[in-house]
């Protein structure tokens, strides 16, 4: 328990960022207008790609014995890919929504 609290004691202005940026974040996200959903969907996607391949990297290069490592490495690479797919499903929907039918109106 002492060392938790020193842990946080040392690293006390990084975990304030890290609350800032969750509310930042969080704000920021919530205020994007639904236009620029998929183009900033398509950057996610991109930038968790890189994610997974870091991962994967980070995995590769841990010793055989560093069970942590693999652990946060294959947790990352799941939810990364989970990421991923979801982002491209979303904006796939997204631009099914804007598609319009090239059938003729045979109601006419």
């Amino acid at each position: 328990m002492q060392e938790f609290l020193e842990f946080i004691q040392q690293n006390e202005k990084m975990i304030y960022m890290i609350i800032l940026m969750v509310f930042l974040g969080i704000e920021v996200i919530s205020h994007v207008p639904s236009i620029l959903h998929t183009p900033l969907m398509s950057g996610a996607n991109a930038i968790h790609g890189v994610i997974i391949i870091g991962a994967i990297i980070v995995m590769g290069e841990s010793e055989a014995d560093d069970y942590p490592a693999m652990i946060l490495g294959f947790l990352a690479v799941i939810v990364g890919t989970l990421n991923v797919v979801g982002g491209f499903v979303v904006t796939d929907r997204m631009l099914d929504m804007f598609k319009t039918d090239k059938k003729p109106n045979v109601n006419k």
